[in-house]
């Protein structure tokens, strides 16, 4: 099928925020108050961190020293010692993902920043309750950024204070995640025929399926784990999919950290620039069936963002409706996603310096999406033409991805999409957002039941911003593998009041 426009993970383009948190960190050091800084991605921390330490080393010299980066990919000791760290006051801020929100026993700060909104309120709180603990009075500061969602949530308040914490939606099916789970309990206890009712419907084909691949033994008395290296690595809690990419010094051999295997592309190409603590690497090479990214030292004045195509085949139904002509799907796809090209941009101003070609292999993830058609008549009467069409589709799909962590238990970066004027599956054009792991999480299908309340929620998002032609707070993707173009606002609003015109 052809590639259509894609929304899937890379750092956001914008630096407000993190020019926000930035100034707010160096007050509260400044202060005296040990804080945590909660950023959307891990380039956001480590820019955080680095503006923050520059700010505070020109008002009071070595203070930036008190001020460090935490996120994933870290190797274990530097978790371990940059804890120790903040527990201790030797430092006094972290810009952390939300590595930290879970998980690690950290108690007593006085002030937490979260940079945009964090995909739901269970999220909101575990940040928040970092901050004031053991009896003690706290600061808690969201910095809205410009996305969709934050800027409902701004002129919604009541969506935060006044609802519980979403309903968690998990798919335990999932072989993707069955599978390793299945085969770290027989690692732990031999999986008996009496067990099986305990892991839900399909276990025993699953378990075929893991035996004739060599994963598990079938004996008699059960299932056995017979491996020499543990059965827990396979169930991997950053839910990357395959081994982490490690990134090594190429002159010391030293190993910095490592990145997620699915985003490896995208962040460690040949070229990209890595950022470790403060430090600037370039990479020189990434050697995907090694699983090394060699990287040197070096001072450079950009970042670099990368650019990808993505295509998207439909492999089953599971669900289907209509609504007049438009209609509804859900079910399993194959999303094929290849990295291009990549980006230089001047920091900080982000101006684009050149693009550089790349040559690295497709990859297919295995999940579920969510569907709707724009037929032939809606676009008409959306009056949309054929050269507006790939543009409001695209900032349908953007804003639609920003919106529907309002409903399911996710963020943006739980979820991709892709649209195109014409698919070959559907035979027109058509909108898809998928679950941005393998096997699916259950986001789509949620997006699937509340589709008419979900666009409602879109629309009314695109429409009430005020900027004349998209932004960031309306139809821009801070993570758009095409650079954000080519975007339609209007003609966005006028598809998705075209779509709902037939809902009931």
């Amino acid at each position: 099928p052809p590639a259509g426009y894609d929304d899937a993970p890379t750092a956001p383009a914008h630096r407000t925020a993190t020019a926000e948190m930035a100034d707010l960190l160096t007050d509260l050091v400044l202060a005296g108050a040990r804080t945590l800084a909660f950023t959307r991605s891990r380039r956001a921390a480590e820019s955080v961190a680095a503006v923050t330490r520059d700010h505070l080393d020109a008002v009071r010299p070595g203070l930036g020293a008190t001020v460090a980066a935490y996120r994933g990919g870290y190797l274990p000791e530097e978790r371990r010692a940059l804890e120790r760290g903040i527990r201790s006051g030797d430092l006094l801020a972290l810009a952390t993902t939300n590595a930290l929100e879970l998980g690690v026993d950290i108690s007593g700060l006085d002030a937490v920043l979260i940079a945009g909104w964090p995909g739901t309120r269970m999220s909101l709180w575990q940040q928040a309750g970092r901050a004031g603990r053991a009896g003690a009075e706290g600061l808690v500061t969201l910095v809205a950024r410009e996305d969709p969602l934050d800027t409902y949530l701004v002129h919604h308040p009541e969506a935060i204070f006044g609802a519980s914490v979403e309903a968690t939606v998990f798919d335990p099916s999932n072989p993707y995640v069955l599978g390793p789970h299945l085969c770290a309990a027989a690692a732990e206890v031999p999986l008996r025929v009496e067990d099986l009712d305990l892991f839900g419907p399909g276990t025993s084909d699953l378990l075929d399926v893991l035996c004739e691949r060599g994963a598990l033994r079938r004996r008699p008395s059960g299932w056995y784990w017979t491996h020499p290296e543990p059965a827990t690595r396979l169930t991997d809690l950053r839910g990357s999919g395959g081994e982490p990419v490690r990134v090594v010094e190429s002159s010391t051999g030293r190993l910095l950290g490592t990145v997620d295997q699915g985003s490896a592309d995208a962040t460690v190409h040949a070229g990209a620039v890595y950022v470790h603590q403060g430090e600037t690497f370039v990479v020189e090479e990434l050697d995907l069936a090694a699983s090394v990214a060699m990287v040197r030292p070096d001072r450079v004045d950009y970042g670099t963002w990368s650019r990808w195509l993505t295509s998207i085949d439909i492999r089953g139904v599971r669900d289907a409706r209509t609504a007049g002509p438009v209609r509804w799907g859900f079910g399993a796809v194959d999303v094929t996603t290849q990295v291009v090209s990549y980006q230089k941009r001047h920091l900080p101003d982000l101006a684009v310096l050149g693009q550089e070609p790349l040559d690295l292999p497709p990859r297919t993830l295995p999940t579920t999406a969510v569907w709707w058609t724009a037929p032939a008549e809606v676009l008409a009467a959306a009056r949309v033409d054929e050269g507006d069409a790939p543009g409001a589709l695209h900032a349908a799909e953007h804003a639609s991805i920003g919106l529907l962590p309002l409903l399911a238990t996710c963020d943006r970066w739980d979820l991709g999409g892709v649209s195109t004027a014409l698919h070959v599956d559907t035979e027109c054009a058509t909108v898809f957002v998928y679950d941005a792991y393998p096997g699916g999480a259950g986001f789509a299908e949620r997006g699937f039941h509340l589709g008419a309340r979900w666009l409602r929620a879109t629309r009314d998002a695109i429409h009430g911003c005020g900027c004349s032609s998209g932004c960031p707070a309306c139809v821009q993707s801070p993570k758009c593998g095409n650079g954000n173009n080519p975007l339609e606002k209007d003609a966005a609003v006028r598809l998705l009041d075209a779509v709902l015109a037939h809902e009931r």
